[in-house]
């Protein structure tokens, strides 16, 4: 009998699950907010748009195309593309403690025209002029700009305003555009190969080789790809979304982690050093920004995951 019980609610569709499902709908956009109050697992859930979803409360396991099944908290959002299936399990989920998760969806042409929009400002000299939003599933992860934009537009949707429609257009435009340098980074970042013959990929190989350089300036990196320092940094920032001096300390402090983790008898002010920064302190702030703890924290949570 329990068995049975299980299986059929296995099988159930996320309405039969959700006491409030609300919808908001804006020119461009339409946003979907949901709370669901009781345990189900393989639940199907699928959009005729493309959509961001991001957790509100409690926790779901996320099985997509192309991932492993992996745990979704609040501060995580997903990108879906058009007609993707999620399957979501709610192993937390009761009537006291529903959990609760919003799906944004974006008209395609919107995305489009915004796409156009950045392509033609991104493209160094037509050498990436394709960035496009809509063929892959992402999973970001600790993305503040990302995060503080669904919350905004968030309460936008949800609170009376006169200039309602004229914000939710713009907060809207920039969302894409900072979901489209995740993409862009990405890429740069983890297959630098295909941009060999870019002038950002040359840069972003020239940083990973020589993170423990300390003297790595914008005037150095402008030189490589052939810009003017100003022209350099904004073509930079805005393919990224990052500031070459930013990308440069996130990288670095990659690598940290990495030390801290096999170098268990190195100190910090150590660790600091071969990780190319001049002094502690702003090692430690540095740290603190990127992973939102110090390095001792950090390296006591290594710590404590050893020990279990």
């Amino acid at each position: 009998m329990k068995a049975l019980f299980n299986h059929k609610r296995s099988q159930r569709k996320l309405t039969t699950l959700v006491e409030n499902r609300t919808t908001y709908n804006a020119e461009y956009a339409e946003l979907n907010i949901y709370e669901t109050h009781a345990f189900a697992e393989k639940v199907s859930l699928t959009f005729d748009f493309p959509i961001i979803a991001s957790m509100l409360t409690g926790k779901k396991i996320m099985h997509l195309d192309g991932f492993e099944a992996f745990d979704f908290f609040p501060g995580e959002s997903v990108v879906m593309p058009t007609n993707k299936e999620m399957i979501i399990d709610f192993p937390l989920a009761t009537m006291d403690k529903p959990t609760q998760c919003l799906a944004l969806g974006i008209d395609t042409t919107k995305i489009e025209e915004v796409v156009e929009k950045f392509n033609q400002h991104v493209a160094i000299e037509n050498e990436n002029n394709n960035w496009d939003l809509d063929k892959t599933t992402s999973h970001l992860i600790n993305n503040t700009d990302v995060n503080h934009l669904i919350e905004r537009l968030t309460y936008t949707f949800t609170n009376s305003n006169k200039s309602k429609d004229v914000l939710l257009d713009l907060m809207i435009q920039e969302l894409i555009v900072r979901l489209l340098q995740t993409k862009a980074k990405s890429l740069i970042i983890n297959d630098t190969h295909i941009f060999n013959d870019t002038r950002i990929g040359t840069v972003i190989k020239f940083i990973k080789d020589n993170l423990t350089n300390k003297d790595i300036s914008v005037d150095q990196l402008a030189k490589k790809a052939y810009m003017s320092a100003s022209h350099f940094h904004k073509q930079f920032k805005n393919t990224l979304g990052i500031s070459p001096i930013d990308y440069i300390n996130s990288e670095k402090i990659k690598f940290s982690k990495k030390l801290i983790k096999e170098s268990k008898h190195l100190r910090m002010s150590e660790i600091a050093y071969q990780s190319g920064f001049n002094n502690t302190s702003y090692f430690n702030r540095q740290f603190k920004k990127t992973e939102h703890m110090t390095p001792q924290q950090f390296k006591a949570s290594i710590s404590k995951t050893y020990q279990t």
